[in-house]
């Protein structure tokens, strides 16, 4: 019986940590460019856009396509990169709570 409120015990632990870790994801925030910087896009650790910048000087082209691409481009790298800090968080906050378990992702439970 002891074994199991220990389990438990580590189990409200690593509750308290994951919720810690996504209070902290609202602070990560990222910058991803596009077109040499013509595009910025800012986004959270919580997958939130937070910015979009866009040089006024390709706000005049006619090519409306090329600055959607661009657009699209530039929240994708700093979505990409958000992803890889965030898990980072993940991992760091849940270090040392359970053993490593292949397979398991924690940061998937934070979506």
């Amino acid at each position: 019986m002891l074994d199991m409120m220990k389990m438990m015990g580590k189990v409200k632990e690593m509750q308290e940590k994951l919720r810690a870790a996504q209070d902290n994801l609202g602070k990560i925030v990222v910058t991803g460019e596009a077109g040499a910087g013509m595009v910025k896009a800012t986004v959270n650790g919580k997958k939130k856009v937070l910015a979009i910048e866009i040089d006024p000087s390709i706000l005049t082209t006619q090519d409306k396509v090329l600055v959607q691409d661009l657009v699209v481009a530039a929240v994708n790298k700093a979505m990409e990169e958000a992803e890889v800090l965030s898990r980072e968080e993940i991992r760091k906050s849940t270090e040392g709570i359970l053993p490593t378990i292949p397979g398991l992702d924690l940061s998937q439970m934070m979506g």
